[in-house]
């Protein structure tokens, strides 16, 4: 369970409802029936065993977000999915139909094999600089687990990042069809797509300097801006990218139905790093350009 505040909404709410079903149950100190509905929650959330995540915001203290879902009374809970509210109830509902409205939308569980298990060496080798090693470690994970989007996004991502792009794709080629489901495979499939934008750009210097000269003659020429943050990321200016697709949602944040914000997902998780092991019940820290980034997201598509 997160308490998620306007600060991090775009991160644990719209982000992570790309590839998980989440529960946002609105609530408020005072409020006698969220301190019953609260704790079943919670063992719901443990009992299904990450098929969702509960999120909890607090009603009183964040009435933007209140309003923005339309909230008139507490306990309420809404579901979301790809990032849209789906479905929701109102009021402490007994365990047996909180669970039947649950299994009315969430995916059924599985016994997919989970990328630590998959990939015990893999990130150790990476991290000493063996990029071979590694590369076939994540090979081995994937053809162990098929259907393992985790282990499949680390070969893809090593694969690009090491510029073996056709090698990528064939390791992609697998997920093309739910890509669109799956935010990290989405993800993937927007850088490959900025790379092969810019296969027919023979001097990347210039090409900025014209997308730069066109942006500085018209500040609301997005699809110039959009053309440069392709560009970016292709060569790995990741920030500067982020920066430019900035500059887009804050004018238009609907600009082609959402592409800014969804490149700019993308961006955050193709340089979001391994997170670090830590102790049980720690949170792993966040690797600081990233936080800084959502918060920026955040700030601009909830203005």
């Amino acid at each position: 369970m997160i308490n998620v505040t306007v600060a991090n909404f775009e991160a644990e709410v719209i982000e992570a409802s790309m590839h998980t079903p989440v529960l946002v149950d609105f609530w408020a100190p005072w409020c006698g029936p969220c301190k019953v509905i609260g704790p079943l929650l919670e063992k719901l959330e443990a009992d299904y065993a990450g098929r969702f995540k509960l999120v909890k915001i607090d009603s009183d203290q964040e009435q933007q977000l209140a309003a923005a879902f339309g909230i008139r009374s507490i306990p309420t809970c809404v579901l979301l999915m790809n990032g849209q509210p789906v479905d929701g109830f109102m009021g402490a509902l007994p365990e047996g139909q909180i669970k039947a409205f649950l299994d009315k939308h969430l995916p059924p569980g599985g016994d997919e094999p989970e990328a630590e298990a998959v990939e015990p060496d893999a990130q150790d080798a990476l991290a000493q600089g063996d990029l071979d090693g590694a590369l076939e470690k994540m090979r081995q994970a994937v053809q162990a687990a098929p259907d393992n989007d985790d282990a499949r996004f680390d070969l893809v991502k090593l694969l690009l990042e090491m510029g073996q792009d056709d090698d990528a794709k064939v390791a992609f080629a697998p997920v093309i069809a739910k890509a669109a489901g799956v935010r990290r495979l989405d993800s993937l499939q927007r850088w490959m797509a900025a790379r092969d934008a810019q296969a027919g750009v023979a001097d990347p210097d210039a090409r900025a300097a014209e997308l730069q000269a066109a942006i500085a003659a018209n500040k609301r020429d997005f699809e110039s801006r959009f053309a440069l943050a392709q560009l970016l990321m292709a060569y790995g200016q990741w920030t500067a990218a982020m920066d430019e697709l900035l500059e887009i949602l804050m004018r238009d944040k609907a600009w082609k139905e959402d592409l800014a914000r969804k490149t700019f997902i993308a961006i955050l998780d193709v340089i979001d790093p391994p997170k670090p092991k830590v102790a049980e019940g720690q949170v792993p820290p966040e690797d600081p350009t990233v936080a800084t980034y959502r918060r920026r997201l955040s700030s601009v598509v909830l203005s």
